[in-house]
């Protein structure tokens, strides 16, 4: 549905179910309507009896419109006919004084809504000026229904609606006294706001504030075409500045606490896109005794699962506050965490990880995080959830945020060991996590206690997986990584037996590192040269391999072997 976001979008085709249940019958109402219209001279006046009111009389050319209109309808299809004829007859009629000849307009607008499978005309949006401005309450809620049908449907160019000059008769509805009208304008406005133009266009035309006020109605379904009108304007930054310039957090705050989940999850949304701006958090944090932060806490633990969910997004990107991270730190938001990170769903623990992950960034953090037990919870969720991308990259780089001298025994108890060698040879795993899995396991074997524990699992299928990409040269930083982790452990006897068969492949890459541009990687190939050297079988390979056979080669190696020695 282009831009529409799919709760939008289903919240809104929700709203036009009911009328698509009785679509067979809009033509024939409109046949109806239009017969009896054309029969008589006039409608001065309605049926006999009290209860009279006025009708503007007939004009000659609004009855050749509807015999017109009428004759078109027979052709015995329910199909929409949208030709010229039917262009001239509905353009006479949106205009006419009366309220029954437009209805019969707007009631075959609907029915277009429901039954075309092709773009709308571009020329059959004028008579919607007309139908949208009608003084008959009902020709409004029919024609702005029908309007809100074309716009779901992507049967008519958002753009193109607003250039047309609907935009300001949709706006003038928002003021309207009755719910149904609310309703459908205030979808229309929240649809047209997918467009980046349009959401410029409904701000200098005066859309906000009306929008802002329908979010506050006590009817359910004005207050989420509402919310959800500020959701897609919040998502184009100049936009959303004129949001927050009127207001709108303390109101989408209060919104957190709705008892509709919609609407929780449409303003949660609407925050999680303000926060993406650094500029905005300092009026999101002045509500009183951290309001917003409390909200968005207790929304972590919602049953429902998109709001658990987005409620953590928002809180990420509120983390890029340092200040706020310990707020939340000192809120016991590390313990809810674990919870999520527990749940047998898969976006719910993404969530969770992804807003540790950035937690784990600040060292002031780590404490907590591994006093609430919670690396024994990344073990867990690393050991049974490699298979995923998101999970995996976001747990391997907290490990590694966690990691150092002091909590060394904490990961050797857990699983994270296990579940970042299976990870390593997994055949699933992706470019950018094996990144963060090597990156992972290259710091933690540099502590000796946990070295010793990858040496203890180390098979032969991880040293082939580790020999393979220090070769490559697709990835330097993948390459390097690997290189590292085979040096740590070359110097352990145990690690030769499942390196001997991959010596060839070893001594290539080294003579490569040992003529890299960067000293890091001259740097790590002399190490693992000096490592390698104290194993009798691969000092004898080294001896008769390309790398010595050239002079400049074993130049080169003597020099930084001295230089590593040194």
């Amino acid at each position: 549905m282009g831009q529409l976001c799919e709760q939008c979008a289903r919240m809104l085709k929700d709203f036009v179910a009911f009328v698509r249940r009785v679509s067979a019958g809009l033509v024939r109402a409109v046949r109806r309507c239009a017969a009896a219209l054309c029969q008589g001279g006039c409608c001065a006046r309605a049926a006999a009896g009290t209860g009279k009111r006025y009708r503007p009389v007939l004009q000659q050319h609004d009855k050749r419109a509807a015999q017109q209109f009428l004759q078109h309808l027979d052709s015995g299809t329910d199909t929409p006919q949208l030709d010229d004829e039917c262009l001239k007859a509905l353009r006479t009629l949106a205009v006419s004084e009366n309220p029954d000849l437009q209805q019969s307009a707007a009631i075959y607008y609907l029915h277009i809504s429901q039954q075309l499978k092709t773009p709308l005309p571009i020329d059959f949006l004028e008579p919607y000026n007309a139908l949208l401005q009608s003084s008959d309450l009902e020709v409004q809620k029919i024609a702005s229904l029908s309007l809100v049908n074309l716009l779901v449907e992507e049967n008519v160019d958002k753009e193109v609606v607003v250039q047309t000059g609907l935009l300001e008769p949709i706006l003038d509805m928002l003021e309207s006294g009755d719910h149904t009208v609310q309703c459908n304008s205030c979808a229309c406005v929240a649809t047209l706001a997918t467009s980046d133009s349009n959401r410029e266009a409904i701000t200098s035309a005066g859309g906000v504030l009306p929008v802002l006020v329908l979010a506050k109605s006590y009817d359910p379904r004005v207050q989420q075409n509402g919310v959800g009108a500020i959701l897609n304007l919040t998502r184009c930054e100049k936009t959303m500045s004129v949001l927050c310039t009127e207001g709108v957090i303390p109101l989408l705050a209060l919104l957190l606490q709705s008892p509709d989940s919609e609407v929780q999850y449409y303003s949660c949304s609407a925050l999680s896109n303000i926060a993406t701006r650094p500029e905005h958090h300092p009026a999101m944090l002045q509500l009183g005794n951290r309001y917003l932060l409390r909200a968005l806490l207790s929304l972590m633990s919602s049953p429902v699962e998109k709001n658990s969910c987005q409620s953590c997004r928002c809180l990420r990107n509120l983390s890029v506050n340092v200040s706020i991270q310990e707020e939340l730190v000192s809120l016991g938001f590390v313990a809810q965490l674990r919870e999520m990170l527990q749940s047998p769903s898969q976006p719910v623990a993404e969530s969770a990880i992804t807003l540790l992950s950035a937690l784990s960034e600040h060292s002031p953090n780590r404490e907590a995080i591994v006093e609430e037990g919670l690396l024994k919870t990344l073990g867990q969720l690393v050991h049974h959830q490699r298979t995923n991308p998101t999970i995996l990259g976001h747990c391997a780089a907290t490990i590694c945020n966690l990691s150092d001298s002091q909590s060394a025994q904490a990961v050797a108890e857990s699983q994270c060991l296990n579940g970042l060698l299976q990870a390593l040879i997994s055949p699933d795993i992706m470019e950018e996590e094996l990144l963060c899995v090597t990156a992972c396991l290259n710091h933690l074997t540099s502590f000796e206690l946990l070295k010793s524990h990858v040496i203890g699992k180390l098979n032969a299928e991880h040293a082939e997986r580790l020999v393979g990409w220090a070769g490559q040269t697709e990835n330097d930083e993948l390459s390097f990584n690997s290189a590292s982790i085979i040096s740590q452990l070359e110097e352990q006897g145990e690690v030769c037996q499942v390196l001997t068969p991959h010596t060839t492949s070893i001594l290539e890459y080294l003579l490569r590192f040992l003529r890299h541009s960067e000293g890091r990687f001259q740097q790590l190939g002399s190490v693992t040269l000096l490592n390698l050297n104290k194993d009798a079988g691969f000092s004898a390979a080294l001896a008769e391999s390309p790398l010595m056979e050239q002079q400049d080669s074993r130049d080169l190696l003597h020099t930084t072997m001295h230089t590593a020695h040194d």
